[in-house]
């Protein structure tokens, strides 16, 4: 067995289907079902049940996960320590959301600098599903996110809640020429509260999955939109946009997600540095 297979065994689980893991592999689908196929032969068992709903997990599957994961993980981190520079103990990648980086991981990135200058870290920015995919297939190490799935092998520690404010452009109603009201991606769950309560905006013109994006856009041109509240307290302060005080307040919760068994000794004082910089934060809810 090699890692690759290990890995498009653990893909397929996260993706759900041979034609969504194939798409994350930028392979064919036959390439997938070969793969897994030559595993079942060296396993000596059915690892996957293809249904109308795409792939389920054996007994067997399940079983064999936690070992895939493991290979996985091993291979990965050994990539890890061969590549680190000679004055660096060992390697930490760490994912998070853009908006998370912005004001919250950035300040983490910070205190690991500091704190334990002898890790070398990897930083990468994803949306909740590669971030997921890292994390089981071992390419990440911790990733901080605002809606994780449950995964066997993982642990998912609750970091602090966002508050959500609508703002609008500083003068007039943000709804000006080239304005409107603009929808940003936080989520499943934010999209099902705010269509609830804006089902005018349900569809809406203009659309960001990258919350910084959407801020620019109504600095820019105007309009208004749901940010959380440490990334516009600034604008606001100044006079860019205004709060729309009688507006719905969302919470947006943000977790920290990371292996619940890892034999090495690094993940523990990052995520204690983790907790650090957010005790630390003006206004987070823990």
């Amino acid at each position: 067995m090699d890692s690759e297979q290990a890995r498009t065994f653990l893909i397929l689980v996260a993706a759900g289907s041979f034609s969504a893991a194939a798409e994350r592999l930028h392979v064919t689908q036959s390439t997938v079902s070969a793969r897994i196929q030559a595993l079942e032969r060296q396993m000596g068992a059915r690892l996957f049940v293809r249904n109308k709903a795409g792939a389920v997990l054996t007994a067997a599957g399940r079983q064999f996960q936690r070992h895939a994961t493991t290979l996985v993980r091993t291979v990965e981190q050994a990539r890890h320590d061969v590549g680190s520079a000679r004055d660096f103990r060992a390697t930490l990648t760490i994912g998070g959301r853009f908006g998370l980086w912005e004001h919250v991981l950035l300040d983490w990135l910070t205190a690991l600098r500091r704190d334990h200058a002898d890790l070398a870290v990897r930083m990468e920015i994803g949306f909740e599903e590669d971030l997921m995919l890292g994390l089981v297939d071992g390419r990440l190490d911790i990733a901080v996110m605002y809606t994780p799935q449950s995964r066997p092998g993982l642990i998912v520690e609750p970091l602090f809640e966002e508050e959500l404010v609508l703002v609008a452009s500083a003068s007039g109603d943000g709804a000006q020429t080239g304005g409107g009201h603009v929808l940003i991606d936080w989520g499943p769950e934010f999209h099902a509260r705010h269509a609830a309560q804006f089902p005018e905006t349900a569809d809406a013109a203009l659309t960001f999955n990258i919350g910084w994006l959407g801020l620019q856009y109504i600095l820019a041109r105007g309009g208004s939109g749901y940010f959380p509240r440490a990334l516009v307290a600034d604008h606001i302060e100044q006079g860019r946009v205004r709060l729309l005080a009688d507006a719905p307040v969302f919470r947006l919760p943000a977790f920290a997600v990371a292996p619940r068994d890892d034999e090495r000794d690094v993940l523990a004082p990052a995520l204690d540095a983790l907790r650090s910089v957010v005790a630390a934060m003006p206004g987070a809810n823990a």
